[in-house]
Formats: structure tokens, C-alpha cells, sequence
């Protein structure tokens, strides 16, 4: 499930992109906007994500178009002068807190491979007047930057759209300094998952392309050289909250009773080894 075929992921990829980029020029036209793929704002996988203390400094727009389902910003610790970057940081919400949170000595870095995204997020940058930000365009499973130039990756129900999780990683892992942190928040799967009910099911859950099983994800992680690696759920889904969402595509949800529960948002921690 890591890989595909080169033909697939660059169809994977360019589907995503085109899905996501639709997204942000609707944000960037009319913000109040509903999500699409069933994670709107009265979606059980984005509601609640973020306190007002987080929204209200941060312009309308950023929250808006999150489109995450979780809040790594708010599940690890941020230090004045540390170097964070968000791995696909859409509408940039996570980028802006973790921004304020580092201070002018810090940096946040935002990495997206979408041109419209990239323009609403830098938007949004300069509506909040942060300076210690900045957007980069490019691929997570390729990060445009230097070797062991960061002191924290976060990322928002992303990973699970790569088509190559293993190299996500692994270049997680070559970007960060030593006793750096990857803290991300993602969609996992837990236990052997019938193909038609992950399919149906993960139209609901945020548009995902293939939410890693949790072993293979704890697996995936230390054969890219990570440490203390731990998996928190954050929020289980139950098919009864995708109800009419399902029932609108034609899905009964009785016929895939086995799949309750078997998908969740989680917290995913790991560390470099000092060494």
C-alpha cells in the first residue's frame, strides 16, 4: 500500500493536486464555502480541531480552508528559535500558529505542491503580518531543503495522500537535525480492511488516497532511521457519523459494519536519534 506504479502515483498526484487546487480558488473567491469530500466544518473529522485562542489571531480564510483532521500545533511543543516545517500545508493554518509560536527568531516553512494553495496560504501569511514564514512549492517526498536544517516536521492528514510513504519519511528523517521531532496528525487504519470497504469508507474520511495501517506505519518509520515512535488516536470514526454523507453516494452503511471504528485520526510522534 506504500507504493504504486510511476503511472499511477504521478495520476495520484496530479488528481490531488487538481482536487485541492479547485479548493483554494473557492476559498480564495468565497471563504464560507463548505469543504468538499465530506470534511466540512460539521464534519466529525474537522470539527472542533482548533480553539478560538488559535482562530481568532489568525485571518478568517486559514481557518476556513483547513482541511486537516487534526492539530499538530497543539500536540507538541514549540520553542522560541526552532525551525518548523509543515509538510502539505494547504491554506497554511498550521504554518501561521507554529509561526507565532517559534517568534521573529524562528522560521516556519510550509511545503505544498499546489499553485493555488501556495497563493492562499502567502495571502493569509500577509494578512497576518508574519515574517518568519514562508512558502515553498515542491513534493513531500522530495523537500527542498538542506540536510539536518530543521528542528520539527508537522503535517495535517497529508502523508496518507503519498503514493510513497516510505520516501516521505526517510526524507522526514534527512531534514531534520539530530534530536529533531516528526509530529504529524494523519489518518491511520487499524487492522486487515476489506479493499471495497476502504474504498467507500475513505471517500468519506477527507478524500484520502491509503491510510497506513498503524504497524506498517510504526515499521515504515524505523526503517527510515526513527526512534521512539509512538501512535496516539485522536478521533475514531464510526460509519454511523458518515451517514448521510454515505447514503448520498448510493452506500448502504450496513454493508460495511466491519469497517466501524477501524479508521482514525491519530497523532504520530517520532524522534531522530542524536546520533
Amino acid at each position: 500500500m506504500t507504493n504504486r506504479s510511476d503511472t499511477d502515483g504521478r495520476r495520484l498526484r496530479d488528481e490531488v493536486r487538481d482536487q485541492y487546487g479547485k479548493l483554494a480558488r473557492r476559498f480564495l473567491d468565497d471563504p464560507s464555502l463548505p469543504t468538499a469530500c465530506g470534511c466540512g466544518h460539521d464534519d466529525p473529522i474537522t470539527r472542533d480541531l482548533y480553539t478560538s485562542d488559535q482562530t481568532d489571531v489568525l485571518p478568517s480564510a486559514a481557518g476556513a480552508a483547513s482541511l486537516g483532521c487534526g492539530n499538530p500545533t497543539a500536540l507538541i511543543d514549540l520553542h522560541e528559535g526552532q525551525v518548523v516545517l509543515d509538510l502539505g500545508s494547504g491554506g497554511g493554518i498550521d504554518v501561521l500558529l507554529s509561526g507565532r509560536r517559534v517568534g521573529p527568531t524562528g522560521r516556519a516553512y510550509g511545503l505544498d505542491m499546489t499553485d493555488e494553495m501556495l497563493d492562499l496560504a502567502r495571502s493569509n501569511q500577509a494578512e497576518a503580518g508574519l515574517e518568519n514564514v514562508k512558502f515553498l512549492k515542491g513534493h513531500i517526498e522530495d523537500i527542498p531543503l538542506p540536510d539536518e536544517s530543521v528542528d520539527v516536521i508537522i503535517s495535517n492528514c497529508v502523508i496518507n495522500l503519498s503514493t510513497d510513504k516510505g520516501q516521505v519519511l526517510r526524507e522526514a528523517f534527512r531534514v531534520l537535525r539530530p534530536e529533531g521531532r516528526f509530529a504529524v496528525s494523519d489518518v491511520v487504519a487499524r487492522g486487515e480492511i476489506d479493499p471495497l470497504i476502504r474504498s467507500s469508507v475513505e471517500a468519506w474520511i477527507g478524500c484520502v488516497a491509503g491510510a497506513l495501517d498503524e504497524d506498517e506505519y510504526r515499521s515504515l518509520l524505523a526503517q527510515a532511521g526513527f526512534a521512539d515512535i509512538e501512535i496516539v488516536p485522536t478521533r475514531v470514526y464510526h460509519l454511523e457519523d458518515a451517514k448521510q454523507l454515505l447514503a448520498a453516494q448510493g452506500i448502504d452503511i450496513d454493508d460495511f459494519a466491519a469497517a466501524d471504528g477501524r479508521f482514525m485520526s491519530a497523532f504520530v510522534r517520532a524522534t531522530k536519534p542524536a546520533t
